[in-house]
């Protein structure tokens, strides 16, 4: 259907991939701006990208049906991986001459991104399998690197276990392996072990006897001394198994190399997740407040007596949030950006890539988490007290994003910046979160703004 001015434009059929609703097709006339927007900024128009959306979209849409229902109910999203799992979406960076699909870490992020508009804990719950991968792919050991593409590509997920939640000293753990026979036994208890409870393998920070530092050993999940927990009881981002683990001689099967814990950009990678899931949580809360004011009937006796979907304060409310979701896309998508050309750039050395990923996953957070929080608050600025109502649950944005906010907070990561750019301080890579007592493990700076659980 042909539609010649803006008014005949509310008529036709709504695509919510497209602000406002309607189709570029629908349109022989003047079209407001704000149709032809789809919000995927700065990105230039990716054939591949456009192939892997088409395959991952339908399986978002089931997702994103049963989002809030899950949240409100608690209950985990086995099935919602399931169905990821299927379409292999854990392999999505893995070449594709290796049986991937190919993917740059800049497509793999524009659909993390959509994956968290459908359900901001799904896409949360990937994080460690998406940073394993970043480090498989950076193998140099060729049997090693092929045994696992093997198992990301047949469907295998790595969760983590980094953190230990107490007793250890900052920059030690208390997690170990130890040396029986001709295998490794690692032994020891995590807790934001985020993942883990979908996942097939868990990577975990170890203390190894012969190596400084912290080092990382992959071990199953399905081996009777590995216990896992759902314990995790934050009041967001509940479902992502963020919970409890325990080891009990376990078996490793992989050490990764101890080089590549060096000034490894994983660390990168991991809040670059995170910052994807808030910008997921944007565009969510766009959606449900659009959706909520285009159904609204009822308005306020302060308000200028027209319909809510005409209100002017509440259309410039709207718009806010929008920009707001324009804004955290481009945020992120440009810091990936930087992150992947620095990946690819053999002119760098360890410790200056290290420094430009950090870098920018640390600007771009700082700027992210206060926007996404202030737009899922402002959503109820439009609706009103009812949409406090539990059954509505809209409440959930605010508590994920405030939630995933908590992880490595900005506040250090601003200071980080700031000490860069006054005094060319470059980030400093730190082992392990812990306990700050009157003495200090060699190495680890009194002011060194260890991070939070990286969960």
């Amino acid at each position: 259907m042909a539609v010649e001015s803006y008014a005949e434009a509310h008529l036709v059929e709504t695509d919510p991939n497209i602000f406002g609703g309607v189709t570029l097709d629908a349109f022989t006339g003047s079209t407001p701006a704000r149709h032809l927007l789809k919000l995927t900024p700065g990105v230039p128009k990716d054939e591949h990208y456009d192939e892997l959306a088409a395959i991952f979209r339908p399986v978002f849409a089931k997702i994103a049906d049963g989002a809030s229902e899950r949240d409100a109910s608690r209950t985990l999203p086995f099935e919602p991986v399931g169905w990821l799992n299927r379409v292999r979406f854990g392999a999505l960076r893995i070449p594709q001459s290796e049986g991937g699909y190919g993917a740059s870490l800049l497509d793999l992020f524009r659909l993390l991104i959509e994956l968290g508009e459908a359900d901001s804990q799904v896409a949360h719950l990937w994080r460690s399998h998406v940073g394993f991968v970043e480090s498989v792919l950076q193998l140099q050991d060729e049997v090693v690197r092929h045994r696992w593409i093997e198992r990301i590509v047949g469907g295998q997920i790595v969760g983590n276990a980094y953190t230990e939640r107490g007793g250890n000293q900052l920059g030690t753990l208390n997690t170990t392996i130890t040396r029986s026979g001709e295998r490794w036994i690692l032994n020891g208890e995590k807790y934001y072990c985020t993942g883990t409870i979908y996942a097939d393998w868990v990577a975990v920070a170890v203390a190894h006897p012969a190596r400084a530092g912290r080092q990382i050993a992959v071990v199953s999940t399905q081996h009777s001394g590995v216990k896992i927990f759902d314990d995790w009881d934050g009041f967001g981002q509940q479902l992502t198994g963020t919970g409890s683990t325990t080891f009990e001689n376990v078996p490793v099967d992989t050490i990764l190399p101890d080089e590549q814990q060096i000034n490894d950009p994983e660390s990168a990678i991991f809040q670059l997740v995170l910052l994807a899931v808030q910008a997921g949580i944007a565009r969510a809360v766009l959606n449900d407040v659009r959706s909520s004011v285009q159904a609204r009937t009822r308005s306020f006796s302060t308000g200028t007596g027209v319909p809510v979907r005409d209100e002017p304060q509440v259309l410039q409310l709207v718009g806010e949030i929008s920009g707001t979701a324009f804004a955290v896309d481009s945020i992120v998508l440009a810091s990936v950006a930087e992150i992947e050309v620095a990946l690819a750039d053999t002119s760098l050395s360890p410790a200056e890539r290290f420094a430009v990923c950090e870098l920018a996953a640390d600007r771009a957070q700082t700027i992210v988490q206060p926007l996404v929080l202030s737009a899922a608050s402002k959503l109820f600025d439009g609706l009103g007290a009812s949409a406090t109502a539990k059954g509505c649950n809209l409440d959930r944005h605010w508590r994920n994003a405030r939630t995933v906010a908590t992880h490595n907070p900005a506040i250090y990561k601003s200071r980080i910046i700031g000490d860069y750019e006054v005094n060319g301080t470059a980030p400093q890579q730190l082992n392990a979160i812990g306990d700050v007592g009157a003495t200090q493990p060699a190495g680890i700076p009194h002011n060194s703004g260890q991070p939070e659980p990286t969960t």
